[in-house]
């Protein structure tokens, strides 16, 4: 991504007011944006779910008191923003029924893949943003990577922001290719993450600790290193070089690494992770 444009939380006298908002699937990417909109002061009765499954549609009734539909149908037409949450092999099939009432409305997708033009052929609205959010949103601690097509007035960007806040973090991009690159980076990160915390609780346990003691140590060892990378003005470079002593435990730790290249093969990984985000797009949003 050569140019992004960084997070800020709209205030309320910045941000306009949500008017009422329709979500296209009721899974737990939608259940965290609706529960942000409660919070922030967003009236149930004006959250209608489109959610097929009467497990999942009893699950949001009593969790948030929204109003929740087994199919679309002329009560879209109310919803000056939809939000579509539901799986990219889903789409078609589920926009066909939403295609006569939205064509109005303002559309954020959090669908990996569907394109801005195929979102805008499907429901008649040029107003239509995506976004590549990570399960950190889940607790409030999640990062967007947000694309708006050209007739997505500022108010209108501001509205998003103002949706997603309660999840985390935001910023735009500016061409919707560097989407792709955001889904390997962030949006598949979180597993990165994991892997690496696995790996390491696993190299514990075979060293003689417990897997209780290798978690939380890993764990803490994680959420410290990102928080001091966050608030130091050095860079990642710089920082594992101060904690590198020539000949020392991590000198040796990292020479194992570099003669792997497990570095190498992690950007690896990352372009097979963009190469299959834009595969994605290629079969199911072009």
């Amino acid at each position: 991504m050569s140019t992004a444009t960084p997070f800020h939380a709209p205030s309320p006298a910045t941000a306009p007011a949500l008017s009422r908002v329709a979500f296209i699937g009721g899974g737990n990417m939608a259940s965290a944006l609706i529960g942000g909109l409660l919070k922030s002061g967003h009236a149930a009765e004006s959250i209608t779910v489109v959610e097929p499954s009467a497990e999942q549609a009893d699950r949001l009734i009593a969790q948030f008191g929204v109003r929740v539909l087994p199919m679309a149908g002329p009560a879209l037409a109310q919803a000056g923003l939809v939000v579509w949450a539901i799986k990219p092999q889903l789409f078609a099939d589920a926009a066909a029924p939403c295609a006569g009432h939205v064509g109005q409305a303002l559309h954020l997708s959090v669908m990996a893949g569907i394109r801005v033009q195929a979102i805008a052929r499907a429901t008649g609205s040029e107003r239509v943003v995506r976004s590549m959010p990570n399960t950190p949103a889940l607790i409030g601690q999640g990062i967007a990577g947000l694309f708006a097509m050209a007739q997505v007035t500022l108010d209108e960007r501001l509205q998003i922001e103002q949706l997603l806040a309660p999840t985390g973090r935001s910023l735009w991009v500016e061409r919707e290719e560097q989407l792709d690159v955001v889904t390997a980076l962030s949006g598949s990160g979180p597993a990165y993450v994991f892997y690496f915390i696995e790996a390491m609780v696993q190299a514990a346990e075979q060293m003689g600790l417990s897997a209780e003691a290798g978690r939380e140590l890993a764990l803490a060892t994680f959420a410290g290193a990102t928080e001091l990378a966050r608030q130091s003005s050095d860079s990642p470079e710089v920082l594992r070089e101060r904690v590198t002593s020539k000949g020392g435990t991590t000198f040796a730790a990292l020479n194992v690494l570099e003669a792997h290249g497990v570095k190498q093969h992690f950007m690896f990984a990352m372009l097979a992770a963009k190469n299959r985000a834009k595969e994605l797009g290629d079969e199911f949003g072009a």
